[in-house]
């Protein structure tokens, strides 16, 4: 089975070693000095006490490999439109694209029916090009659930964590679907094949969207801020913003918000990844965790006060580091039947 990782940082790395050991043929697309120390020394991943050393392809030109079965897309959601001119000679006839990445996914409104069937979201893919180019019928939904860190370039330490949550848009048991949950086992992790996995994206997707924001706009780590009343109450009313929006295109949450929040506090005293980004000096992931939330509650014309607020500080806030480009309008496009 070829497998690219596009994208081998933290979890590309985690998930690149272990494939690699489970015998798949794994190709990883990376750069700079990372890249440049995986070819000399191989990938590293440090996990429990264990060491774990693979010397898998590593290239920053995918033109360089032929075309995969599966690409499983480990980039930030905002770099990906950039990406797809380049990511091209990897996709084959068969190949499946596998969005392992946060917050809503370019394929969102593909087999969803409906109303908004085929709709594409401005917020995380500008001018429908994913949806266009890289095709809605290749992707696989994937949630990422384990904490890994470049500790150093080319090696990974796994914090913890091992699940990885999949399933087709459709919902639909595919041949597909069963090699790639196979493959994540035989690797030693968990991929549970889900009918419903919108479910399961709004599930993380409802922590992040208001959690990240405040995090980034607070440097208060996860305890803190669903212990304290104030951050805990403004997080508990932007989730139930979120809930009612993601409700209306029928998503079912198998926890309350009260017990969303509390599994988010007992993580400790944990940065999220836009307050690392913030940090680190990198791009944050303000739309698709956030603004895209923001536009599909627009869509279905449900009032997002608290949303609102905070997104517009936190775009401020990155807007002024240079971290995130100002004055992006959100709009949405539907089919004409719509």
């Amino acid at each position: 089975m070829k497998i690219c990782i596009y994208g081998a940082g933290a979890i590309g790395g985690y998930l690149g070693v272990q494939f690699a050991r489970a015998g798949a043929d794994v190709s990883l697309v990376a750069r700079g000095a990372h890249l440049a120390a995986m070819r000399a020394n191989g990938l590293k991943l440090l996990i429990g006490d264990a060491e774990r050393v693979v010397h898998p392809r590593c290239t920053d030109n995918p033109a360089e490999l032929p075309p995969q079965d599966f690409v499983v897309i480990c980039l930030k959601a905002h770099s990906i439109t950039g990406a797809i001119d380049a990511m091209r000679p990897l996709l084959g006839a068969k190949t499946r694209i596998v969005t392992a990445v946060n917050g809503i996914p370019y394929w969102y409104f593909y087999r969803h029916g409906g109303r908004y069937e085929g709709s594409t979201l401005e917020s995380i893919d500008p001018g429908g090009r994913q949806w266009r180019e890289l095709g809605p019928e290749r992707a696989i939904g994937c949630i990422v659930y384990p904490a890994t860190e470049i500790v150093a370039p080319g090696v990974i330490q796994h914090v913890y964590g091992d699940r990885f949550p999949i399933g087709e848009p459709s919902g639909e048991n595919s041949e597909d679907i069963r090699r790639l949950s196979a493959l994540f086992s035989e690797a030693g992790m968990q991929a549970p094949v889900l009918d419903r996995i919108r479910d399961e994206i709004w599930l993380k997707l409802w922590g992040n969207v208001c959690l990240n924001p405040i995090s980034a706009l607070t440097h208060a780590t996860l305890d803190v801020i669903c212990a304290d009343p104030a951050t805990r109450a403004l997080s508990k009313a932007i989730m139930l913003e979120s809930q009612a929006i993601a409700e209306k295109f029928g998503i079912r949450f198998r926890v309350d918000v009260e017990r969303r929040i509390e599994g988010a506090r007992k993580v400790g005293a944990h940065k999220t990844s836009m307050l690392q980004d913030l940090e680190r000096g990198r791009p944050m992931e303000i739309d698709p965790l956030v603004s895209v939330v923001q536009e599909m509650g627009r869509l279905t014309q449900t009032p997002t006060p608290a949303l609102d607020a905070v997104l517009a500080l936190v775009v401020q806030r990155a807007g002024i580091a240079g971290l995130y480009g100002l004055d992006r309008p959100v709009t949405v496009k539907t089919p004409a039947y719509a």
